[in-house]
This record gives C-alpha cells, sequence and structure tokens, in this order.
C-alpha cells in the first residue's frame, strides 16, 4: 500500500469529513478514479488466497456492495487492493432512490445510517461500466427490485437484472434485505426466498448452457433475523442448493447506539454497533450451513481484530464498507498484515 496515491487519500479523508456525507462519498470516489494511474501494481502472499464458491479470491477482503452502485470506479477501487468488488444494488430500470438527505455519520459510535433506496443508473449502465473495466479481481453484481415493482412481481425484477449482468459478473448476489425498500425483507421469508431464489436457479441453467460459465449465485440477508428465521432461512438455502450467504445487510435496530438519532436520521444502521449482532448471526449460520459452505461475513468491520473475529465466528470471506468510509484504505492495510500468512 506505498506510492503517491495511497497517502494522497489518507491526506483527504479528514477533508472529506466535513462535507455531506453523501457528498463527501462521490467526491472520494471522484478523487479516487482521477489518482488511479498513479496507483502500484498490488501483490499478495499466495498464503493469503481462499477459493470459496469455486472462485479464487487473491486474499478475503473485498468491498461491500453500495460503495459503487453502478460500476463507475470499479477500477479505481480495485486498484486499492481489494480481492473482490461486490457492485450495485442495480436494478432493471435507473432510479433516483429517497430523497435527501438520506445518509449520516454517527461520527462518535464510527457508524453510518443511510436510507438511499437503490439509487442507481440501472442495469443497463453498471453492464457497460463493467464490460470495460480492467480490473483483474472477483467482480460480485447484486441485483434488487425496483421501488414501484410490487413485491408479487418482484421476480421478474431479479430474472431482467440476472440475465443482464450473468456474462459480466464472477458471483451475482440478490439482495432481499435492505431495509429501505419497502415490504423487500419479506422476500427473506420461506415463500419469498422460494420464489425468488427457484426462479433465478431456474434460469441459471438455461445461461450456463448459453453463455458456457456457471456464475455463483448468493443471497445478502439481514441481521435482525432472529434465530428461528435463521434456521428456515437456512433450511431452504441448503434445500436449493444456493452457493452462498453474505451476511449482514444494515441493521433496523437503532438501540445499539450509545446515543439516539434525531428522528429525521433513519434508516440501516451500518458500522461498529453493528459488529456483535452480525458475528453472532454468521456463527449461527455456520452452524447450521455446516462447515463447507461458503459465507462472505460482513457489518462492524472497522479494524484488524474485527475482521479476525468475523472470521473465527465463521465466515470465509470478508466485506468492509463503513469502516473503509471512516478509515480508507489504512483499513485494508491492517487486516491485511493480521492475517496469518
Amino acid at each position: 500500500m506505498k506510492g503517491v496515491a495511497p497517502l494522497m487519500a489518507r491526506a483527504a479523508l479528514p477533508l472529506l469529513r466535513r462535507l455531506d456525507p453523501e457528498l463527501a462519498h462521490d467526491l472520494g470516489l471522484l478523487a479516487l478514479r482521477w489518482a488511479r494511474p498513479l496507483w502500484p501494481e498490488m501483490q499478495f502472499p499466495a498464503a493469503l488466497s481462499v477459493r470459496a464458491f469455486g472462485l479464487q479470491f487473491s486474499h478475503p477482503v473485498g468491498l461491500a456492495a453500495g460503495f459503487d452502485k453502478n460500476g463507475d470506479y470499479l477500477d479505481a477501487l480495485g486498484a486499492l487492493g481489494f480481492s473482490h468488488v461486490e457492485l450495485g444494488t442495480v436494478t432493471p430500470r435507473p432510479q433516483p432512490g429517497n430523497s435527501k438527505p438520506r445518509m449520516f455519520r454517527i461520527a462518535g459510535s464510527c457508524a453510518l445510517i443511510n436510507r438511499m433506496g437503490f439509487n442507481n443508473k440501472g442495469v443497463d449502465h453498471l453492464v457497460a461500466q463493467v464490460a470495460q473495466s480492467r480490473y483483474r479481481g472477483v467482480r460480485g453484481i447484486s441485483i434488487g427490485k425496483n421501488f414501484d415493482t410490487p413485491i408479487e412481481n418482484a421476480q421478474h425484477d431479479y430474472l431482467t437484472c440476472l440475465r443482464k449482468v450473468y456474462a459480466h459478473a464472477d458471483y451475482v448476489a440478490v439482495n432481499v434485505s435492505s431495509p429501505n425498500t419497502e415490504r423487500l425483507r419479506e422476500l427473506q421469508a420461506r415463500d419469498g426466498l422460494q420464489r425468488i431464489l427457484g426462479t433465478l436457479l431456474e434460469e441459471r441453467l438455461t445461461l450456463q448452457q448459453r453463455i458456457g460459465k456457471r456464475v455463483p449465485l448468493l443471497v445478502k440477508v439481514a441481521p435482525d433475523l432472529t434465530p428461528e428465521q435463521v434456521t428456515a432461512l437456512s433450511q431452504e438455502v441448503r434445500a436449493v442448493q444456493l452457493d452462498g450467504v453474505i451476511a449482514t445487510n444494515t441493521s433496523t435496530d437503532l438501540s445499539v447506539l450509545a446515543t439516539a438519532p434525531s428522528a429525521e436520521q433513519r434508516g440501516g444502521l451500518s458500522g461498529a454497533p453493528l459488529h456483535l449482532k452480525s458475528v453472532a448471526l454468521i456463527a449461527q449460520l455456520r452452524a447450521e450451513l455446516g462447515p463447507g459452505f461458503p459465507i462472505i461475513g460482513v457489518g462492524g468491520i472497522t479494524s484488524a481484530e474485527r475482521a479476525l473475529e468475523t472470521l473465527r465466528a465463521g465466515a470465509n470471506l470478508l466485506q468492509i464498507y463503513t469502516g473503509f468510509a471512516y478509515r480508507g484504505a489504512a483499513l485494508l492495510e491492517e487486516i491485511l498484515g493480521a492475517l496469518p500468512a
């Protein structure tokens, strides 16, 4: 992680934190893209490599969905050294998302609250960006439904996205757990999962024959599931032979914050306060799904120790988001330095 560009990125963090969170996010990404030619080529010890759901990762740490919803900054983010970058969540049609302000820092807790609402430029734009990218790491694409698609017809939106991203994705994440699209989390229940996953898995057989590759399908779940719901979800995941689970999305439980947020700061909580809940759910998933089932752990990873705790709970791979927003590439460097070589 040495070089001029990473040092510039770290120097910019204090300035960005003075701005509105969403504006700071957008400006930070623009700066990364501008500085991309200055980045050194990253090399990682072979001992850090991980194999999961048929794919080879140079190390366990990736970037979670939501940071680059449209694939506009894939090369710049990948150049920081992530083993995988998950793009999206993307929907069939472009949509603006919820009204602003919709992202809030809880700086004393190293946390964010957002109610973005799947704001994105649509699946066709994302596919065009990924098609011209030179990033050589693993490319995940998270898919969802448009806000105005009735929940009863959600499978059609997921199907549209799968068909369009399939040839360009190394894996596809099915997002049924964002709290910021009305009723979306209902799709985590057995009936919803059967309808969505059954449709996608059937279509994958057709796409696999047509395109000539098998793209793993993963589902991303909420941290607010009860133990009984986790058991039911695990049974369904095993029954349909899904390739993996991403745990977890943001939480609607704001009681874990040291101080209650203002009334306008409602949405999904991410960052340090989510860590214990995420780790507990990962541990239950590992117990329910068995030792060989791939799990990507995400939620509250703001330090190397928390990354190791997530791995010890049963995750095979890690993703960071809020910790990266607060600490930048220094967090990735710290985690990689703590991994057993």
